[in-house]
């Protein structure tokens, strides 16, 4: 269910008619709070940080798991691990639950990280207010906010009316196949949900705060190509033809000079084999290669990626890119394979007043209005699986950098004003929402 794009602005207009850039007597109350537990927050960072959940770390994906379990249940939210069958090989998702009344809230975090059992990255460090430890960044620190946003929330008394998911997925750094198993859980989430708010990291540079409204695609393509293999002498004869690296060499062409140019769309032969004898491994993106020059080739592997803003967009070009493969040189053949991963989260109209309602969050917190930021920047994400169902935002972290290698850090008091957004935005969000007396609103 998509929430109508109507009701999100008249959240937006109802908040801008009655606040000043500032905060109500309950948001204020949240501020507050989160500002006295800063060092707690930081403390579940550490744990989770320092428990290895690499991807195919099964036990320690697990085990970050039931500390967000604890945490969750804490809330009495109803929490349940879900197990992936062996055939996907991934030890499964964490989800929780609060039964309430009002727009339906999917906030979305994964347990996993890129860095395996093996990696020599594994443990939580602080120099002040930067610390280093991997996933920290992506995503431990964005799952903490969720936890104490929930948490402020609930010291207000607003959680308990509020329908809130929250779903962490664990293997959003590699996703298990048939992702109809993997992500059965999360999409079905999505069609239940009104809006989706995503907690990978914050962006604040270039002078800004910057919301995150679009995401694109990421899928692969397998490019084979075969030729009549003959002496060198014969190529481009009638008996021969152009052979497999020539006919390669038009396809990847063509790619470049007719597919090229829509805003969004990108495509990236990363990996080309081709001669007499060649072989790939696409999961080890690796193979070997044996030809000569005075032998026409008879087969080249081509292995790429493409990324796309939206589903039109994609199809479209998978679309010119066949036609393209389907008209063959002399003597040649090729096929051109598709393998989707995360699909787009297209820049709607819904996602445009999400991100003027945390902007406007953003303002009375102190700080200046959002920009939006340019999605061909931001990589693929597990919010992307939803955006088709709800109006969705992403970009709902703390502030960190150094993803995916050994100097993942972040800033460690940018939680405390990624929890304030969180936090405030569901709020104001959640429109049947009891307002908790000013007296409740106050206590420590």
């Amino acid at each position: 269910m998509r929430t109508p794009l109507l009701q999100i602005m008249l959240l937006v207009l109802i908040g801008l008619s009655f606040k000043a850039a500032a905060l109500s007597d309950n948001e204020q109350a949240i501020s507050d709070w989160v500002d006295q537990h800063q060092e707690d927050v930081i403390a579940l960072l550490a744990e989770t940080v320092n428990i290895g959940s690499g991807t195919m770390n099964h036990e320690g994906v697990r085990a970050v798991g039931d500390v967000m379990a604890r945490e969750l249940s804490a809330l009495d939210l109803s929490v349940r691990w879900i197990d992936m069958p062996e055939t996907v090989n991934r030890a499964g998702h964490l989800f929780a639950e609060n039964k309430g009344s009002g727009t339906r809230l999917l906030l979305i975090g994964h347990l996993d990280t890129v860095f395996e059992a093996d990696d020599q990255f594994q443990a939580f460090s602080r120099t002040g207010n930067t610390a280093e430890g991997p996933g920290i960044s992506d995503m431990k620190s964005g799952n903490a906010v969720i936890v104490y946003a929930l948490k402020a929330l609930d010291h207000i008394g607003a959680l308990e009316g509020m329908a809130v998911t929250v779903a962490y997925t664990g293997d959003e750094e590699k996703p298990g196949r048939p992702l109809a198993i993997s992500r059965r859980d999360l999409l079905e989430a999505g069609q239940w949900a009104d809006i989706a708010l995503g907690f990978e990291g914050a962006i604040t540079t270039e002078g800004s705060d910057w919301a995150t409204i679009a995401r694109r695609s990421s899928s692969s393509w397998t490019l084979n190509v075969s030729g009549r293999q003959a002496h060198s002498s014969a190529i481009f004869s009638g008996d021969v033809g152009a052979g497999a690296i020539n006919e390669t060499a038009r396809i990847l062409n063509a790619f470049y000079t007719e597919v090229r140019g829509d805003y969004g769309l990108t495509f990236n032969a990363g990996n080309i084999q081709g001669g007499t004898a060649v072989t790939y491994d696409a999961a080890k993106n690796r193979g070997t290669t044996f030809g000569k020059t005075n032998v026409v080739p008879s087969q080249t592997i081509v292995h790429g990626g493409i990324r796309a803003l939206s589903v039109e967009q994609l199809k479209g070009a998978k679309q010119r890119m066949q036609t393209i493969v389907a008209a063959h040189l002399p003597h040649t053949e090729a096929t051109l394979n598709f393998d989707d991963s995360y699909p787009p989260m297209a820049p709607t109209e819904g996602n445009r007043a999400l991100a003027l309602a945390f902007s406007e969050v953003n303002q009375d917190l102190g700080r200046d209005a959002m920009k939006i930021w340019d999605p061909l920047r931001r990589g693929a994400a597990d919010i992307a699986f939803v955006a088709p169902y709800t109006d969705a935002l992403a970009g709902l972290g703390a502030l960190g950098e150094g993803g995916h290698t050994p100097n993942e850090s972040l800033q460690l008091d940018s939680m405390a004003l990624a929890i304030k957004r969180a936090a405030i935005l569901m709020l104001r969000l959640s429109k049947n929402h009891q307002e908790p007396t000013e007296a409740h609103s106050v206590q420590p």
